[in-house]
């Protein structure tokens, strides 16, 4: 139950009080949970705490009581969605995403990339591929033990025991989400696979300018500057549709892959098992099927 609080202006916002709630139960709770809050109203604390509460997709208890129900998509949605709003107000100087006078130009996924951005994560993407196509050639249909470094290694354990054919094509999603950046059309994961290449590209642009920061200045020397450049916190809040895929590596969350389990279905994923990643979420947008491998 959380019920206390304490928060002075100007942080006395509903939604700097649900995003700290989010974190709140992020760290407090490791598997799916009841989180109980205020019902009230007026200009307490407690009232604020019922707001947040409402902004995370709590739902009445009782006339006095909200209840979160942790193993549902809506709160962990509305929680992405808060820290969205919290971010694009401080990117942006105060202004108000969740306004009808908003221009939403700028919470497009395919906009949050800048020019310079979009070159970075295509080199990490393109540093990705070469190390999957290194280790396909490497590891075979060699299955992954505990403890297996590598790009492959890196990956959720479900994964570990599949085979030449799927490495390959995990590495063709980072060839084609490379291809994509340097396109004109937006960058947009198309499939499980493409998500986990994506979450994996992003950490590693992170990582490049971080501790490489010649060579990215080297590579975007001639593109123009933007306020938002290197903003990878934005990219992975915006280029995703949701981060199930994220799940996979909670050892704690084993089999939510099946799609037969209750938390599966509570949570309206799909494609989470292994087979399933290279399946598009839409096949109308589906990339071509002849495109073939950059390596044979």
């Amino acid at each position: 139950m959380i019920d206390d609080l304490h928060i002075a202006a100007p942080w006395d916002d509903p939604q700097v009080v649900a995003a700290l709630t989010s974190s709140v139960i992020d760290r407090l709770v490791d598997n799916p949970f009841a989180v109980v809050l205020p019902r009230v109203s007026g200009d307490t604390e407690e009232a604020l705490l019922a707001e947040a509460g409402v902004l995370l997709s709590a739902e009445a208890f009782s006339d006095e009581l909200l209840i979160i129900d942790t193993s549902l998509a809506a709160p962990e949605e509305s929680a992405h969605r808060v820290r969205e709003h919290l971010r694009s107000r401080a990117r942006y100087g105060g202004a108000d995403p969740w306004n009808d006078d908003w221009d939403e130009e700028d919470e497009e996924g395919n906009e949050v990339l800048t020019a310079r951005a979009r070159e970075v994560l295509r080199l990490a993407l393109q540093e990705l591929s070469d190390q999957a196509w290194q280790e396909v050639s490497t590891l075979g249909d060699q299955p992954l033990q505990r403890g297996a470094d590598g790009l492959f290694g890196s990956l959720p354990r479900v994964t570990w025991r599949q085979g030449r054919l799927w490495r390959r094509q995990m590495a063709r999603a980072f060839d084609d989400l490379a291809a994509d950046c340097s396109s004109t059309d937006g960058v947009e994961p198309r499939s499980t696979s493409e998500e986990m290449a994506l979450h994996l590209g992003i950490a590693r642009a992170q990582d490049l300018t971080r501790n490489r920061p010649r060579l990215v200045s080297d590579t975007v020397a001639a593109l123009p500057e933007d306020r938002r450049d290197f903003d990878w916190s934005a990219c992975s809040d915006l280029l995703f549709q949701d981060h199930d895929v994220l799940m996979l590596f909670d050892n704690t969350l084993d089999g939510i892959e099946d799609p037969e389990t209750d938390v599966h279905q509570s949570m309206g994923m799909v494609n989470l098992a292994p087979h399933e990643w290279f399946a598009a979420f839409d096949p109308e947008q589906g990339r071509a099927p002849d495109r073939g491998f950059r390596h044979p």
